[in-house]
């Protein structure tokens, strides 16, 4: 916390030892708030984080111990110490063990607590940071777009080569097929990748709202906007606005939006002035746009305003193997987040993966995933839920399921038998003979 005010929250019910010690913090140059109770304490930490609490042990209500338990209940990891009057080793010792960062008995030496206090936010600010990189990871693991398929690899390629561009994107598709992963790619390998990120779920706002959430509002103007509001669209200026299921907005709010995007200028309510804008806008939409535009269902200017270029996202179904190979990811992602051991899949959960017909995409395969890592419910569809993979005899069954894992191995290596042979473990010989047999020739 070197050359940073730090936030502390000093709690004792004894006012006079309350004042001293909070003149004290504020005096070695942090932000100190004295709080005269336990239940003080935690709303306070729920309105603002400090980033360390100084608390006494005994008082009356919620006293220092339950003050910790409460705040790590509500998801607090910052760094306690705890004051005592006492001097009673089991309390230190129970307080230790309880997740206190230290414990001190009065009275104290005022430059030790200070150095306690030093070292407590050094170590807040640590974990904070690891923590803030442990999230980043997994969100990164977890927003990865995975497949090895043929229409993956299109993907991908397709966002490499429109996200460079200066261009505006409509993503279309099913819902739960990935749209907004799409999104967050095409904002990493932008050129406003260090800018932020804003998403706008079109079908949840409220038709009163859309100017005061979209534009903004100045101070005053109109009762209860005590202060200045920064719209969505200044918010996103400098990165990317993702306008999410632009087909529910209401044709009123097109055209406003379409203004504003026109001009890429914004004016916020009860202001007279016009703020510039510099962001990207990706739409997505489960809508064939178009199909829309002609039908009267969407403005057409609009549209032309937002579709620079397009990305169409494939539904779960069309993916083969790739199935297998998500459904594995978020069940690993979810067995390491509940510390839970991951068994493999046997070749009926593999088919019954397969056959299911997917109607939620990856959304729905995504839960399926967590329920397994974790055993719980029916994990993988099965029965009235699933297509039929292959019905008829045992050796029609296994046959119709060498197909699929020999369709693969060639889709993943774009049709090169030698590599593919050599993938599956067979000789080239049989590979070519059993593609013969499975009409699985160009």
């Amino acid at each position: 916390m070197t050359g940073k005010r730090a936030l502390v929250h000093v709690v004792d019910d004894d006012t006079d030892h309350l004042s001293a010690l909070a003149d004290l913090v504020g005096a070695a140059g942090h932000d100190a708030i004295g709080l005269s109770s336990g239940k003080e304490a935690l709303a306070a930490a729920d309105q603002a984080a400090p980033d360390a609490v100084i608390t006494d042990l005994r008082m009356p209500g919620l006293d220092g111990m339950a003050l910790m338990a409460a705040l790590r209940a509500r998801g607090h990891t910052m760094p306690v110490i705890m004051l005592t009057g006492h001097g009673d080793v089991q309390h230190a010792v129970r307080a230790m063990r309880a997740g206190a960062e230290d414990f001190l008995e009065k009275p104290y030496d005022a430059a030790h607590l200070l150095a306690v206090l030093a070292r407590a936010l050094e170590t807040g600010a640590a974990r904070r940071e690891l923590l803030r990189l442990q999230t980043l990871v997994q969100a990164r693991e977890a927003d990865t777009i995975l497949g090895e398929s043929a229409a993956m690899d299109a993907l991908r390629k397709r966002i490499a080569a429109l996200a460079p561009l200066d261009v505006d994107v409509v993503i279309t598709g099913e819902t739960g097929t990935g749209k907004e992963l799409v999104a967050r790619a095409v904002h990493a390998q932008g050129p406003r990748s260090d800018g932020p990120y804003v998403a706008v779920n079109c079908a949840a706002l409220p038709d009163a709202l859309f100017e005061i959430e979209m534009f903004g509002h100045a101070a005053g103007a109109f009762p209860g906007a005590v202060a200045d509001k920064i719209g969505k669209l200044e918010a996103a200026s400098g990165g990317t606005l993702v306008l999410d299921e632009i087909e529910a907005m209401p044709a009123p709010h097109q055209s406003k939006l379409l203004r504003a995007l026109q001009e890429r200028q914004v004016e916020r309510l009860g202001e007279n002035r016009l703020r510039p804008l510099d962001l990207r806008v990706v739409t997505t939409s489960k809508s064939d746009l178009p199909t829309m535009v002609r039908n009267g269902g969407f403005r057409s200017d609009l549209y032309w305003r937002l579709a620079g270029a397009d990305i169409a996202t494939e539904p779960l179904r069309a993916m083969g193997q790739d199935i297998i190979l998500i459904f594995t990811h978020y069940a690993r992602l979810a067995a390491r987040r509940y510390g839970r051991g991951l068994q493999d899949l046997g070749f009926a959960e593999r088919r019954a993966l397969l056959g299911h017909s997917w109607p939620g995409n990856v959304r729905e395969l995504k839960a399926a995933a967590e329920a397994f890592a974790l055993g719980i419910g029916r994990a993988i569809p099965v029965g009235a839920d699933a297509a039929p993979l292959a019905p008829g005899t045992l050796a029609e069954r296994v046959a119709g399921f060498e197909a699929r894992e020999i369709r693969a191995a060639l889709e993943r290596f774009r049709g090169n038998t030698e590599l593919a042979a050599r993938a599956l473990g067979l000789p080239r010989r049989t590979l070519n003979d059993k593609m013969n047999r499975f009409g699985l020739r160009n």
